[in-house]
């Protein structure tokens, strides 16, 4: 496969919009609308759901607003989540050199591309990736919000967290880097019961306990592996939104959750919050 190819959008005018001009305009709406739980300054990582705009868009847009003060410093963002369609035993980069999207073309960085190869658990394979949603609708939400990126594109397989938290750590970086998680909560639950449930996990993550299963959200082991990577470096958890599409879309017989969480540095002690 030629070293320029790209991979083209999988799921444009299915999770969001085909349209450029479209496309924008509902970005737009969602960040300009977006109200974070709490403030988080400077987010090292994030987590983030990977639904449809309509019923993950505005959960993930409190987030995304925050990168804000950050749109000239990130320059790259490492992105991982879970496979949904091609299974994987340990962890798959692309072959193809970018992502395309409505807004234009983000390149992979080559360095990081070319390095994680040296690891035992990396295979380069486009399939994985080819009609896998959950990096790409985070795309269009960062082409948006910051100036000049480019990304190191992982999804995550059949392997421990403890590996999960060793490839993060490799790829963790100074303040030019952004990690991104993409996971969604519980599936398919009531309402009230998923409620229970995604709180749960929430107060686990916002803990910094690693030991989320798949049943609480979708990406756990990316999820497991930054927690990990976030208490190694003494980061804080902050929640920035927690709803269900039963919130977001209406029908509240069968729910999918949805969390935003930012992972800071810790702010000096003469700014706690008491």
């Amino acid at each position: 496969m030629a070293l320029a190819s790209i991979r083209p959008a999988a799921v444009a005018g299915q999770f969001y919009p085909h349209d450029e001009r479209v496309l924008r305009t509902q970005l737009a709406e969602l960040l300009t609308t977006a109200v974070a739980l709490e403030a988080a300054p400077s987010p090292k990582a994030i987590i983030v759901p990977h639904a449809g705009y309509i019923y993950s868009g505005p959960v993930a847009a409190s987030a995304y607003a925050q990168l804000a003060a950050l749109r000239q410093r990130i320059r790259r963002v490492v992105m991982l989540g879970p496979t949904h369609r091609v299974a994987v035993r340990g962890f798959a980069l692309p072959a193809a050199q970018a992502f395309a999207t409505p807004l234009g073309e983000v390149p992979l960085s080559r360095p990081d591309w070319l390095a994680l190869q040296a690891r035992d658990d990396v295979v380069v394979d486009d399939r994985p990736h080819a009609l896998e949603h959950c990096l790409e609708v985070q795309l269009p939400f960062l082409q948006v919000c910051l100036e000049r990126f480019e990304i190191v594109p992982v999804l995550v397989g059949d392997v421990s967290m403890q590996a999960t938290a060793s490839l993060i750590e490799s790829l963790w970086g100074g303040p030019e880097t952004l990690i991104l998680i993409s996971s969604d909560l519980s599936h398919y639950l009531g309402y009230r019961e998923a409620q229970w449930s995604d709180r749960a996990a929430v107060e686990q993550m916002l803990e910094l306990r690693a030991g989320l299963d798949h049943e609480q959200a979708c990406g756990a082991t990316p999820v497991n592996g930054l927690l990990i990577a976030a208490r190694q470096h003494h980061l804080q958890a902050h929640l920035l939104d927690l709803r269900n599409s039963g919130d977001t879309a209406g029908d509240r017989a069968q729910v999918v959750g949805y969390t935003s969480i930012a992972f800071c540095e810790a702010e000096p002690q003469s700014h706690a919050r008491h």
